[in-house]
């Protein structure tokens, strides 16, 4: 039977303290009890349903772990108050001094910073690799690894990591794999591939509005309940806690997120596919063209299309940032970094979010100058939006050199 996430959204039922169709918010940061014995037992982790202190958790943070849970189809969720806030003590849990990990090359320039210069203050070196190739993920791995960690689509070149073979690796050299879904909700369900761990940063596309900064760790319980213990739990002694109205604002705007992806995916599509008529570089997992367009094809859920997020290569950077900058005059979208947006946001990623990634590795991966990434918005006429944005291209003879470029 196929998986269907936002069914499972749909099928879960919160009322409010009232009968409210929202559920109360849980506007306190301590909670009372009627003894003392319920407090110690909260305090171990041992009174199910009973609340203490809201680092720990809230009725409201639970809610939406539930759902996030249910849409990824892992036995619970922990909320986090980032995307960050859910990496970092994901992979401080699972490795200590002296442990290794191998991870995509290609992954967010936060992530990418944390592995290459934080984490070895603590004993935990990394290698990045091409995580499109099994063989040299397989070869990368050591006595001490313990985590293979990469993104389903990958920030910011979209390559696509073959889940299903990874988790294979994983479980035949007993590692974890660890999953970052952000730039495909809904799209791909990493757990149902083999994943061990799925992270989202609820900041873009989960949440939609560009208001709230939030992250979700989804995995099994004895895994979170880990993470939350009070002793040696990452999550909670790190303490990045999500604040209960954020949640209660991320889970009304989840419900809506199968309707905003199917957009989102339909407008990326086209666009993509005009683009790439147009002569430019493009780079896009529906295109039959990107290498892997059939791998994403065996994971998706397909009725949610292949995401949000394409890149175009306008060959320098003073070329993308003169196009960015009409882009936004000509109110096409924002020249802003993140994603999810119900408008278009774009960045030139060699010099923004992928930034901490040294020039010369960037250059090795592929990320060249000239690479625009965009979050491709709701427009309701993505005809119109693509005339406009064709019109700034030819304004600033973007496209006549493309195909200057392709006749030399």
């Amino acid at each position: 039977m196929a998986f269907k996430p936002a069914n499972n959204i749909q099928d879960l039922q919160y009322f409010g303290e009232f009968g409210g169709v929202n559920p109360s918010i849980s506007d306190s940061s301590t909670y009372t009890f009627l003894s003392a014995k319920t407090m110690f037992d909260t305090f171990e982790g041992n009174a199910d349903g009973c609340y203490l202190y809201s680092r720990h958790t809230s009725p409201s943070n639970l809610y939406l772990g539930e759902a996030l849970a249910a849409m990824e189809g892992t036995e619970t969720a922990n909320v986090a108050a980032s995307g960050m806030g859910a990496i970092t003590p994901v992979l401080l849990q699972l490795c200590q001094t002296g442990d290794h990990i191998v991870s995509s090359r290609t992954i967010y320039g936060g992530t990418y910073a944390f592995l290459k210069n934080f984490a070895p203050r603590l004993g935990v070196d990394t290698s990045f690799v091409d995580i499109t190739k099994l063989d040299v993920v397989e070869a990368s791995i050591t006595e001490n690894t313990k985590v293979l960690y990469c993104e389903s689509v990958s920030n910011p070149l979209l390559e696509v990591a073959d889940i299903e073979g990874l988790a294979e690796i994983a479980k035949r050299h007993n590692l974890k794999l660890v999953v970052d879904n952000t730039f495909s909700p809904l799209s791909i369900s990493p757990a149902k591939l083999g994943a061990d761990v799925v992270i989202h940063s609820l900041t873009k596309f989960i949440n939609g509005s560009s208001d709230t900064v939030g992250g979700v760790i989804c995995g099994t319980q004895e895994f979170i309940d880990q993470l939350r213990n009070v002793n040696d739990g990452a999550s909670m002694l790190l303490g990045s806690t999500m604040d209960s109205f954020r949640s209660a604002s991320i889970l009304k705007n989840l419900r809506t997120l199968h309707i905003r992806m199917q957009q989102h995916s339909k407008n990326a599509m086209f666009l993509a596919e005009r683009f790439e008529e147009d002569g430019l570089k493009t780079v896009y997992p529906g295109l039959a063209s990107h290498p892997s367009h059939e791998l994403f094809k065996s994971m998706m859920n397909p009725q949610y299309g292949f995401g949000g997020m394409l890149t175009i290569d306008v060959g320098s950077l003073e070329k993308a940032n003169e196009l960015m900058e009409l882009m936004q005059e000509r109110n096409l979208g924002y020249l802003a970094v993140s994603l999810g947006f119900y408008k278009t946001l774009f960045s030139a990623p060699g010099s923004s979010t992928s930034s901490e990634i040294p020039e010369d590795e960037q250059i090795e991966m592929g990320l060249s100058d000239g690479l625009i990434r965009f979050s491709i918005g709701l427009d309701a006429d993505v005809q119109r939006t693509y005339e406009m944005m064709r019109t700034c291209m030819e304004e600033l003879d973007i496209l006549s050199s493309v195909k200057e470029e392709v006749l030399v």
